[in-house]
């Protein structure tokens, strides 16, 4: 199963286990209870702390647990954990086997402290970046406490568990039987579900907090970047972000970063979070933005008010909250989402195996959908508005050749439909005729381009666009002293990861110029008495 370079790897990694550990298996008859097999006697021969027993009882064949002889650990897969879940099998391994979880030392005492019984269940699919990062959190936290358990689930694999719940996107995650959570989730996010407190306690915690020198709103590559550069002038910086990452957590292939051929979404964000985390910069995620109030008087304290109710202040604000997916915006998108309606193919494709799909959308993501998908269902129809396609020629003669694909260009989707329970069909207008159009299908998949996430600054006097994007001039300085922005929230054209980090450190380079350029405070002995 496993070939002789990822054995070399795993006998490394296993070498940190400090206690012996039993893989316990529920096999079938069929090939993929063999493959398993397969896999649990590579990964058992790879470690002599390591044992493999055929005697589990799980009613889910093919799947194992990974259990230690305290009993006090019970981490389990439904499937194979290859693809994006390798890794998750490895940490598993580890972390059941006493090696220490690499997550903040708090937020790990606060999982031993959890009081209550906790069975999570996540649905993943191979092909899911966003999937391990879920897997992963609730893992180490069945790891850690012994009255939390974890089962990881192929949802490709159990079709019949999958229609029979109705999970129609990954990572789906229940908490003793009922829904708990859809999409990526990390551990303070899990975290942050279950301890009801913490928001408060957070928000308290922020208050106590001196004004910053710099303030970055926003986690993507343009805030990481902008962080990196405050920082490093010897600058007090802070980070405030509803998720640390961004929008690149979601994103699958990266082949245009300059000198990286190839990379993904979670592994460069991963990448990011830590060369912040070199400098001495204060992250604070999980923080929403909701209101900004420029300073009183020139040179003064901007003020971000959050979510939770706290306040950050600081002499200058870099804002970039990035973007987010555009919806279609017709009855039956809002009442199917993740019932049907879905806006990631890598993750979501696998559920749809055999079944019919349409993509909304003709540029180069739409169709590169649509090309995806035509691999996995059995059938896909792609729509646009446009007279024709948007995405670049080498893509659309793809998309040509493909026999199960259908394309309908002017093409307007008036309303998505459903059953009360999940989606069973699309209507569209042809936009020269007027007719209007039923196409009976399972799955709808949205790819029609970016939103900015700038509502929260409507009324703040940082001056928008009319599509909502934050103006900046080549400075990246916005209608306010002192207020900076970048990335893709910004007028700043080409949406792209690099020139993102480009536009988050010249904005930083623009607040640390800003602030040097401010009249200094009187000497305290020049202040008459």
């Amino acid at each position: 199963m496993l070939d002789d370079g990822l054995k070399t790897q795993l006998k490394a990694y296993l070498q940190n286990l400090r206690q012996p550990i039993e893989l316990v298996a529920s096999l079938g008859d069929g090939a993929s209870s063999r493959d398993m097999l397969a896999l649990l006697e590579d990964v058992a021969g790879t470690s002599d702390k390591v044992s493999l027993s055929l005697t589990g009882g799980d009613a889910r064949k093919p799947s194992f647990a990974i259990t230690r002889a305290a009993g006090d650990a019970d981490v389990r897969f439904a499937g194979l954990p290859l693809g994006h879940e390798f890794t998750s099998l490895v940490l598993a391994l580890l972390h059941v086997g006493g090696h220490p979880p690499k997550f903040d030392a708090e937020a790990l005492d606060r999982v031993r402290a959890l009081d209550g019984d906790y069975h999570f269940e996540t649905y993943f699919s191979q092909s899911c970046q966003n999937c391990p990062d879920v897997v992963q959190a609730l893992n180490t936290m069945s790891a850690l406490n012994p009255r939390i358990t974890h089962v990881a689930i192929d949802g490709a694999l159990f079709q019949e568990e999958v229609e029979a719940r109705q999970i129609m996107a990954v990572p789906t995650i229940l908490l003793n039987g009922q829904p708990f959570g859809q999409g990526r989730m990390d551990l303070e996010q899990i975290l942050a579900k279950l301890d009801t407190g913490a928001e408060a306690r957070m928000a308290e915690k922020i208050k106590t907090k001196d004004a910053f020198d710099v303030l970055v709103i926003g986690g993507g590559p343009a805030g990481a970047a902008a962080a990196i550069y405050a920082a490093r002038k010897g600058i007090r910086t802070g980070v405030a972000a509803e998720r640390f990452g961004g929008q690149v957590l979601d994103t699958m292939a990266i082949e245009n970063f300059i000198s990286v051929p190839h990379t993904e979404g979670p592994k460069l964000v991963s990448g990011l979070e830590q060369h912040v985390k070199d400098y001495d910069v204060d992250i604070m995620n999980l923080q929403k933005a909701v209101g900004l109030v420029p300073a009183k008087t020139p040179g003064g304290l901007i003020e971000i008010k959050l979510e939770n109710g706290a306040s950050l202040k600081s002499r200058s604000v870099i804002l970039s909250t990035g973007a987010r997916w555009r919806n279609v915006n017709v009855p039956g998108e809002t009442e199917y989402k993740n019932k049907g309606v879905a806006y990631c193919p890598h993750c979501d494709g696998p559920l749809f195996k055999g079944k019919r799909v349409a993509v909304i959308g003709g540029g180069n993501s739409g169709v590169e959908a649509a090309i995806d998908l035509a691999g996995i269902v059995a059938h896909v129809t792609l729509i646009e508005f446009d007279s024709q396609l948007r995405a670049d020629a080498v893509l659309q003669r793809k998309l040509a050749s493909l026999p199960n694909v259908r394309i309908v260009t002017s093409a307007m989707t008036t309303e998505i439909h459903g059953d009360g329970v999940k989606v069973n069909g699309l209507t569209y207008k042809d936009r020269n005729s007027d007719s209007v159009h039923r196409v009976d299908l399972e799955g709808v998949f949205v790819q029609i381009g970016l939103v900015p996430n700038t509502e929260w600054l409507k009324d703040s006097g940082v001056a928008l666009s009319n599509r909502g994007e934050i103006e900046v001039d080549y400075r990246g300085e916005t209608s306010i002293p002192g207020v900076f922005g970048a990335g893709d929230a910004t007028t700043t054209p080409y949406k792209q990861i690099i020139i993102a980090m480009g536009e988050g450190s010249k904005a930083a380079l623009s607040a640390f110029d800003y602030m040097m350029r401010l009249e200094p405070a009187q000497p305290a002995e020049q202040v008459a008495a």
